[in-house]
């Protein structure tokens, strides 16, 4: 029954991106060339929800569906690995038309080339998992 839950508000989430234009390769380009705020505020309000979501689970310890507690990891301080890992994220990005999320909206609403940059990201995290122990972290 939860997984049934979860499909349908990912379905859910899917046409609320597919309609608010999330997913479109026209506005990631407009965002791109800095033509348009349209992205920026979605993703603007997505990271405000966010933080906001964040600040209420530490505030009032609220735990998980199965009642443990939802604990947040401090990252690793370093500049280096998060300039190149968002280069090639971005470039990726820039380069696929769509990020990770809206690649499956695209495919579900039935833009089948965009399984070529689903089938891309999916070998390059496979290679990356692969090598990741010899990389400088």
């Amino acid at each position: 029954m939860k997984k049934l839950i979860y499909l349908i508000l990912g379905i859910f989430f899917g046409i609320a991106m597919f309609k608010s234009g999330a997913s479109s390769w026209f506005r990631i380009y407009e965002m791109f060339q800095f033509d348009s705020f349209h992205m920026y505020g979605i993703i603007g309000s997505a990271l405000v929800i966010a933080v906001a979501a964040v600040q209420i689970i530490k505030r009032k310890n609220i735990k998980d569906v199965t009642g443990n507690p939802i604990v947040f990891q401090d990252k690793k301080k370093g500049f280096v690995r998060y300039v190149v890992g968002g280069t090639i994220f971005g470039l990726g990005w820039a380069l696929g038309g769509a990020c990770p999320g809206p690649m499956f909206v695209l495919l579900g609403a039935g833009f089948f080339p965009i399984a070529i940059a689903i089938i891309g990201a999916l070998l390059g995290t496979w290679i990356y998992g692969l090598i990741q122990n010899k990389l400088p972290h």
